[in-house]
């Protein structure tokens, strides 16, 4: 039984940390794993998931997508000045410097769930 709570507990962290990057990848992936996490599927099963949705090539909409979800963390705190570099760097679609700013975001605003997110861990 403590086996299985520990590797329940493993794979809700490890879909906490994945969550954004699967849907910046794909929404159907992100979608199919949000079931396949309330179905209590195995860690491997969920890993495995994971690894299929982070092999599909990004669209323009599930970019725009994963940044307005994770901007939502900062919509009714963010200064005028961030809201408008926010929508500047989504309106022009640039993409690596917006996950830049909402990472910068993240710890400015100390928001653990972003800062812990793997689409944010920026080299």
């Amino acid at each position: 039984m403590k086996g299985d709570y520990m590797q329940r507990q493993l794979t809700e962290k490890l879909w906490r940390e994945e969550k954004y990057r699967v849907m910046f990848h794909s929404q159907k992936h992100y979608n199919q794993l949000r079931l396949a996490m309330r179905d209590m599927m195995s860690h491997e099963q969920i890993k495995q998931l994971i690894e299929v949705a982070l092999q599909q090539t990004p669209t323009e909409g599930s970019m725009r997508n994963a940044c307005q979800h994770m901007w939502g963390y900062f919509r009714k705190v963010a200064s005028i000045e961030e809201k408008r570099t926010y929508e500047q760097l989504l309106l022009t679609y640039q993409i690596p410097a917006l996950l830049c700013f909402l990472q910068q975001l993240a710890i400015q605003y100390n928001v653990t769930y972003l800062r812990e997110s793997t689409i944010l861990q920026i080299q």
